[in-house]
C-alpha cells in the first residue's frame, strides 16, 4: 500500500503555481476569466456595464436567431439535455445524424462525421491518417489543434511559413520521397491574421506530391467559402452556425475510417442533440439568406479602409499593437467607451506581435463599425490612421 501523501506536497503545488502566475503576471501574459452575459445585435454585459462586442465568432448573429433557438428548444423538449454516451454506444440522436448529412451536401462531399467540439475533431483526424513514416506539413499559423494533432499522430511534422508555396514545396520535395502517406494542414480563413491560404496552388501541390490536404475552416465556413473544396473539411459548428461541436467532411470510406479510429470521437459522449438541431437550423438559414452571409466581409472592409488597413479578406481584422501591456491598456480602454475588444497576447500570437482581433457579425450596423473605428483612429493615432 503506497504512503499517504506528504502533508507539505500540496503546498509545493501552489508555490510553483504561484511562482508561474506570478510571470505571467510581470509579462502580461496572465489569463483571467470575465462573466459576461452575450446578447442579441451583437450585445453584452461585463461588469454592470453594456457594451457592443467586436470579439465574437458568431459571425452571422445566428446564436440569437428565434429560429434557432426554437430548434434547439424543441430538440432538447424531445431527446434531452445530453446525448447520454459515445455515439457509438447510445448517443446518435437524430439531430446529428440528419445535420452531417446536410453538412455533407453543403461541402460537397459524400458524408460527414461531427466531433465535440473543433478541437476534438483536429486531435481525432489526423492520428487516425497518418503515423510512423508518414509526413505532416503544417502552416507556422495554423491553430493549436492542429499542431496538437499533429504531434499525437507520431508523424513527421514540418512546419512552412505563414502561406509560403515555395517551402512547402521545399519540404515536399525533401521529405515525401521517404514517407508512406502525407498530409498538408492549414485553414481557409486564418483565426488571427483573417487572411486566406492560397488553396488553389496548395491543392495543386499535394496532387503533384501525392499528399492529401485538410482544410480547417472553422472561421470560414458559411462567409469565405466559394472555391475549391480540400479532400478533408474540417470546420466549427461554433462560429458561423451559432452553436457548438466540430464536424470533418470527406468521402465515405474516410468517414467511415474515422469513425472507427479518431480516438476524440470513439471515447467521447455525442453532442447534446440541442446543438445538432441548432446547427442544422442555422445552416438552413446560411443556404437560404445569401446576403447576411456577405455583411460581415463587407463590414469589415469598411472598417479596414476607414482606418487605412489592408483590405479585409475576412470578418476578422487584426489590429497590430506590438506589446502585451499595450494591448491591453488598448482593450480596456476601448471598453470604457463601451466596445469589447479582447486583446490577444502570446503564445496566441508571437512575441511582440500582440494585438487586437476585431471580429465583424451581420448583427452590427455601420454605425457601430464607424463609432469603433473613430475610437481606434482617437486612441492609438500611430497604430492605425483614419481614412
Amino acid at each position: 500500500m503506497s504512503p499517504n501523501p506528504s502533508p507539505n506536497s500540496s503546498n509545493s503545488l501552489d508555490a510553483f503555481a504561484a511562482e508561474k502566475l506570478a510571470g505571467l503576471e510581470a509579462a502580461a501574459l496572465r489569463r483571467r476569466l470575465a462573466v459576461t452575459a452575450r446578447g442579441p445585435g451583437a450585445t453584452a454585459e461585463r461588469g454592470g456595464c453594456g457594451l457592443i462586442s467586436f470579439s465574437c465568432n458568431d459571425y452571422l448573429g445566428l446564436a440569437h436567431d428565434p429560429r434557432v433557438i426554437a430548434a434547439a428548444t424543441e430538440a432538447l423538449a424531445r431527446y434531452g439535455a445530453g446525448a447520454g454516451a459515445s455515439r457509438l454506444v447510445t448517443g446518435n440522436a437524430p439531430p446529428l445524424a440528419a445535420l452531417e448529412q446536410r453538412l455533407a451536401r453543403h461541402k460537397g462531399k459524400d458524408a460527414a462525421l461531427v466531433f465535440g467540439s473543433g478541437y476534438l475533431a483536429n486531435l481525432g483526424i489526423a492520428p487516425a491518417l497518418v503515423g510512423a513514416g508518414d509526413l505532416i506539413l503544417i502552416d507556422e499559423l495554423g491553430h493549436s489543434c492542429l499542431f496538437a494533432g499533429a504531434k499525437m499522430s507520431g508523424a513527421q511534422v514540418v512546419r512552412f511559413a505563414h502561406n509560403d508555396l515555395a517551402q512547402l514545396r521545399a519540404g515536399l520535395a525533401a521529405h515525401r520521397g521517404a514517407t508512406r502517406r502525407a498530409l498538408i494542414l492549414t485553414e481557409r480563413v486564418f483565426s488571427m491574421d483573417g487572411d486566406r491560404a492560397p488553396l488553389p496552388e496548395i491543392l495543386a501541390l499535394a496532387a503533384e506530391y501525392d499528399a492529401w490536404t485538410l482544410v480547417d475552416d472553422a472561421h470560414g465556413l458559411g462567409v469565405v467559402e466559394p472555391g475549391l473544396r480540400a479532400p478533408l473539411e474540417m470546420g466549427t459548428l461554433s462560429k458561423t452556425l451559432g452553436s457548438y461541436g466540430g464536424y470533418l467532411c470527406a468521402s465515405q470510406p474516410v468517414i467511415d475510417l474515422l469513425t472507427s479510429r479518431a480516438r476524440s470521437f470513439v471515447y467521447t459522449t455525442g453532442l447534446p442533440p440541442a446543438s445538432a438541431a441548432a446547427a442544422l437550423a442555422a445552416l438552413t438559414i446560411v443556404e437560404a439568406e445569401p446576403e447576411r452571409a456577405a455583411r460581415p466581409l463587407a463590414l469589415a472592409r469598411r472598417f479596414s479602409a476607414r482606418l487605412g488597413l489592408p483590405e479585409a479578406e475576412s470578418p476578422i481584422v487584426p489590429v497590430l499593437v506590438g506589446e502585451a501591456d499595450a494591448a491591453l491598456a488598448l482593450s480596456t480602454a476601448l471598453e470604457a467607451r463601451g466596445f469589447l475588444v479582447v486583446a490577444i497576447r502570446p503564445p496566441t500570437v508571437a512575441p511582440g506581435t500582440a494585438r487586437l482581433r476585431v471580429a465583424f457579425s451581420a448583427a452590427h450596423d455601420e454605425a457601430q463599425v464607424d463609432a469603433l473605428a473613430e475610437a481606434l483612429a482617437e486612441l492609438a493615432p500611430h497604430t492605425v490612421r483614419a481614412a
